[in-house]
């Protein structure tokens, strides 16, 4: 297999065990950059010789006879919202075009203490919000790759590393890799520190990561999870660990699978559909016991509820910077700002009493079975630059603060990717991820890199 083809635990194995160099590996991930990146867009900033220079350090640690991290000599894209000292992280906006933070969030720290590399700072929409970002989907360049993690889902799916960090407020990780046809996992929140990542709604920011398999995604997870004085909300409590693999320890018999349409399955397209009905189909064959199960009537409410947390706690952070930089947001940002300040306090408690409650009755419906199977988004990318696409297919399950996990199962009528959507139950990461590990071995195509871009641009709808 070539190097820039493996998952982040198949190099992982090629480091330890001697058959490739960290500065092999980063060579490779290079020559694809060189290949595609004019095309994609997925960097934000990028700089060969200092990944180079980062992978040379790894292996002369390893030759001085160094104990090797968790992340040893790996190259992982990282998400421009999240602070990374000595590199710019601008954040997707032209008020932070120069900034260059002197100390790391603490997800990047960690990556690093483990051994990993940043292999650059990866394309984000605007704050992480909906005003797109310049990467274009590495399997048909005029459609979206998603957001508002867009870089990393582009970048792990052509090949240019193993794996990135990205961040979702709604269906910012769960929908670009859907749409990119990689696999995304957003871990139950406050499982990975937030301390140190630009935020956009404190009730509800979540980071979680893109790889090539959900063994490598529970890994990385693993290896930068932890309880940190800097973030409030994260857990101490330790719910995954680097030496688990994502393996199939429930017997085939006792998968009790909830398949979920949510209550915006009117949003699903004809191919998303007809490969979800294909799916539960193939997961019945397998020995899962699947039933078709409708969410309380409160989530008919629950995106209702998620917007006004989000545009109420957004306003408050970004009011003050778009009054210190007149014309330097979005009308995306604008737009958010002027609906978040018309949300009352008695609103924005509701809300959140709502979603509470909404979270008692999930844990309740969850307790009878192992996971919900439900679909990632409406279908495949939509043919736009200028929107990232529907994320109500993952809304709900932010709100609800609980593990999701997508993985590729198909390809939609023009080519490009369809994934399927495990849900787990709050903090019960272990078992999402055994289920989605099962399920993606029974329907899942695996995920293959996308092909090198075209010489030009397909005409963009």
């Amino acid at each position: 297999m070539e190097l820039e083809a493996m998952g982040l635990l198949q190099a992982l194995d090629a480091l330890r065990r001697g058959r490739c160099t960290s500065e092999d590996l980063v060579r490779a991930c290079l020559s694809r950059v060189n290949q595609a990146e004019a095309q994609i867009k997925a960097w934000e900033w990028l700089d060969p010789d200092a990944a180079l220079l980062a992978a040379r350090k790894a292996d002369a640690r390893m030759r001085q006879g160094g104990q090797p991290g968790l992340l040893h000599g790996l190259p992982i894209g990282v998400k421009d919202i999240m602070a990374t000292a000595g590199v710019p992280t601008r954040m997707g906006s032209p008020i932070h075009a120069s900034h260059v933070p002197r100390v790391s969030a603490t997800v990047v720290r960690r990556l690093q203490d483990a051994g990993g590399l940043v292999m650059g700072k990866t394309v984000t929409t605007e704050f992480a919000w909906r005003n797109p970002g310049k990467t274009h989907n590495p399997w048909n360049l005029g459609h979206t790759p998603g957001g508002s993690s867009s870089g990393s889902a582009a970048a792990v799916a052509a090949g240019m590393v193993p794996a990135a960090l990205g961040t979702q407020t709604v269906g910012s990780v769960i929908r670009p890799a859907a749409y990119c046809g990689v696999v995304g996992y957003k871990p139950s929140f406050g499982l990975i520190s937030r301390a140190g990542v630009h935020p956009l709604s404190h009730s509800l920011d979540h980071v979680g990561v893109f790889a090539r398999s959900v063994a490598d995604a529970a890994y990385l997870v693993a290896c930068l999870a932890g309880q940190d004085d800097l973030d409030p909300g994260s857990l101490a409590a330790a719910v995954l660990h680097p030496g688990e693999a994502a393996a199939a320890d429930l017997p085939a018999g006792e998968r009790r699978l909830a398949a979920v349409r949510t209550p915006v399955w009117r949003l699903a397209d004809e191919a998303q559909r007809a490969m979800w009905d294909a799916n539960l189909a193939a997961l019945g064959r397998a020995g899962a016991v699947v039933e078709d199960v409708e969410l309380p009537t409160s989530f008919q409410d629950a995106l209702d509820v998620l917007r006004t947390i989000l545009m109420a706690e957004g306003a408050q952070i970004y009011a003050p910077l778009r009054a210190a930089n007149p014309g330097k947001t979005s009308a995306a940002l604008d737009d958010l700002i002027e609906t978040g300040l018309k949300v009352s306090s008695v609103d924005y408690t509701a809300a959140l009493a709502a979603a509470k409650g909404m979270r008692a009755e999930l844990r309740a419906l969850l307790s009878r079975f192992d996971a919900i199977v439900t679909p990632p988004a409406t279908g495949e990318a939509p043919p736009t630059l200028v929107d990232t696409g529907d994320a109500s297919f993952c809304g709900i399950w932010t709100l609800m603060g609980v593990p999701a996990v997508t993985f590729p199962v198909g390809r939609g009528p023009t080519g490009l990717p369809l994934g399927l959507q495990v849900v787990g139950a709050y903090l019960d990461d272990r078992k999402t991820l055994d289920v989605a590990a099962w399920c993606s071995r029974q329907i899942g195509t695996g995920c293959g890199l996308a092909p090198p871009p075209k010489e030009t641009f397909p005409a963009v709808v």
